[in-house]
C-alpha cells in the first residue's frame, strides 16, 4: 500500500455535520490527541499534588485544587476534540439545552449531590480526617468526593453517604474547630466510704493520665445518693481523633480507678438490698 493508498483512505469523508466533513483522519487525531493530552494532564496533576502536599497544605484544599484543575482540564480536552474535529460550539446548542432539560428531570439527585459535593469542599464543613457521627454511625473522613463521602466506621467498615445528607441531616462533627472531646467515666462507692478521700483518688487519676488535657482541667462531681451506692462523675477533656482511641482512655482510667481504689479498701459498690423483717421467724425442721 503506498503512501498515496493511506492519504485516499485518511481523506474519506464519514460523515458531514453542517457542511463540516468528518473524515478518518480527524476521527484517528482526536482519541490520539486527547490521550497524549490526558497522559500529559494526569502527570502534571500528581505533580501539583505532590508539590502542595510537600509545603503542608491541608488535605481539603488540595482535594478542591485537584478537582478543579481534572474538571477544567476535561473541558479543554473536550474543546480542543471539537476544535479538531472543526465543529464549532454553536452546532451544539439545541443538543446541549435537551440535554440539561433530560438531566433536570431525571438526575435530579446525582445533581444534588454533586452541588453538595462541591459545597462540602469549599464550605469546609467536613473535611478529611474529621470524626463524624452520622445517625447511628461513628467514623472518619477519608475521601470527600463530588457525589459522595467515604467515611471509615469505628469497625473498619467504610461507608458511602451522599454529599446531600450530610448537608441536609444533622450531623456531629466532633473535630470541626478541635480535636478536644470531652468524656466522663462513672464509679459508684459503697455508703460508708470517705467522699473526699474517694475524690482525692479519683482526681489523681485523671492527672497522672498522659491523654488527658490539663486544660480544660479535668474535675471529679459527686454526682448522686444512688440506691446502692455513692456515684462520683469523673470529667475530663482528650484530644481524640476517634472513638476508639476515646474508649481507650476510659477504659485505662477504669483499670486506675480500681486498682487505686483496692489499694486503700474503698469499696465499689454493687446492687443488693438489705430485707428488714417485723416478727418471729419460725424454722421448722422436716424429716
Amino acid at each position: 500500500m503506498t503512501l498515496e493508498h493511506i492519504q485516499h483512505y485518511l481523506s474519506l469523508v464519514i460523515f458531514t455535520y453542517n457542511d463540516v466533513h468528518i473524515t478518518v483522519a480527524k476521527v484517528i487525531q482526536v482519541p490520539l490527541i486527547l490521550f497524549a493530552m490526558w497522559f500529559v494532564v494526569t502527570r502534571i496533576g500528581k505533580l501539583i499534588k505532590k508539590t502542595l502536599l510537600a509545603k503542608k497544605i491541608s488535605q481539603d484544599a488540595v482535594h478542591l485544587f485537584t478537582r478543579i484543575y481534572f474538571i477544567l482540564s476535561i473541558a479543554i480536552l473536550i474543546f480542543t476534540s471539537l476544535e479538531v474535529l472543526s465543529i464549532p460550539l454553536t452546532a451544539f446548542a439545541f443538543v446541549s439545552g435537551a440535554i440539561a432539560i433530560g438531566v433536570g428531570f431525571g438526575a435530579q439527585n446525582i445533581i444534588n449531590n454533586f452541588i453538595s459535593g462541591w459545597i462540602l469542599m469549599w464550605e469546609r464543613p467536613i473535611r478529611i480526617g474529621d470524626f463524624l457521627e452520622v445517625g447511628n454511625a461513628k467514623g472518619v473522613v477519608e475521601t470527600i468526593n463530588t457525589r459522595s463521602t467515604r467515611i471509615r466506621r469505628n469497625d473498619g467498615v467504610h461507608m458511602l453517604i451522599p454529599n446531600s445528607q450530610l448537608l441536609e441531616n444533622t450531623v456531629t462533627n466532633w473535630t470541626l474547630i478541635a480535636g478536644n472531646v470531652r468524656s466522663s467515666v462513672s464509679v459508684g462507692v459503697a455508703y460508708g466510704s470517705d467522699v473526699l478521700l474517694v475524690k482525692t483518688l479519683i482526681q489523681q487519676v485523671l492527672d497522672d493520665h498522659d491523654a488527658i488535657l490539663t486544660n480544660p482541667k479535668a474535675s471529679v462531681l459527686f454526682d448522686d445518693f444512688a440506691d446502692s451506692s455513692l456515684v462520683f462523675n469523673a470529667i475530663f477533656w482528650v484530644c481524640a481523633e476517634s472513638e476508639t482511641m476515646l474508649r481507650k482512655v476510659r477504659s485505662d482510667i477504669r483499670f486506675s480507678i480500681y486498682a487505686v481504689f483496692e489499694k486503700h479498701d474503698v469499696v465499689i459498690a454493687f446492687p443488693q438490698r438489705d430485707i428488714h423483717i417485723d416478727g418471729e421467724i419460725a424454722l421448722k425442721r422436716t424429716q
